[in-house]
C-alpha cells in the first residue's frame, strides 16, 4: 500500500541517528514509523515523543501524505546549567506515497503518548465484491 519515494532516506536517517544531528526546516530528520493493515484500515504509527500535537502538521496532496513536526527546546530559567542534552530537537518529517486503493478523504489522526496514529480506510472500490452474471435463466455469482 505504501511506496518509498526516496531510496536514500533510510541512509540519511541512520547517519543522523549516529551523528546525533537535528533536523531543520530545509533538511528535516526522519520520523520512525510502522505501517500495517488492520481490517479495512491501513494504520501508520509514527514516533514523535515530546512533540506537542499542535506542533504536528499533516497534509495530503493527491496521494502524497506528508507529516511534519517540530520538537522545540524547553525553556529553562536563566540560572540552569545544562549538563547533558541527548534528546533530539528540531524538525522531523516523513513523506509517503499512498496507493490509489486508500481513501485519503477519510484519514483520521490521533496523538497519544508521543505516538501519532493515522488510520486510512481502504477505498470501497478496492474491496472485494460479488459480481452477478446475467443471461438466460441461469444466474450465478462469482467472487471478484
Amino acid at each position: 500500500m505504501l511506496m518509498r519515494t526516496d531510496p536514500f532516506r533510510e541512509l540519511d536517517r541512520l547517519t543522523q541517528q549516529m551523528l546525533g544531528s537535528t533536523g531543520t526546516w530545509s533538511r528535516p530528520a526522519a520520523v520512525p514509523m510502522d505501517a500495517y493493515r488492520e481490517g479495512d484500515d491501513y494504520v501508520i504509527m509514527m514516533d514523535l515523543p515530546g512533540v506537542s500535537p499542535d506542533a504536528i502538521d499533516i497534509d495530503v496532496e493527491r496521494n502524497m501524505l506528508t507529516v511534519k513536526a517540530e520538537r522545540r527546546p524547553v525553556h529553562k530559567a536563566d540560572d540552569v546549567q545544562m549538563e547533558l542534552s541527548e534528546r533530539p530537537l528540531g524538525v522531523f518529517s516523513r513523506q509517503l506515497m499512498l496507493a490509489d486503493t486508500l481513501d485519503t478523504e477519510r484519514i483520521t489522526a490521533d496523538c497519544t503518548a508521543g505516538v501519532l496514529t493515522l488510520r486510512i480506510p481502504i477505498a470501497e472500490r478496492a474491496k472485494p465484491r460479488k459480481i452477478a452474471i446475467g443471461g438466460g435463466g441461469d444466474r450465478r455469482e462469482l467472487s471478484g
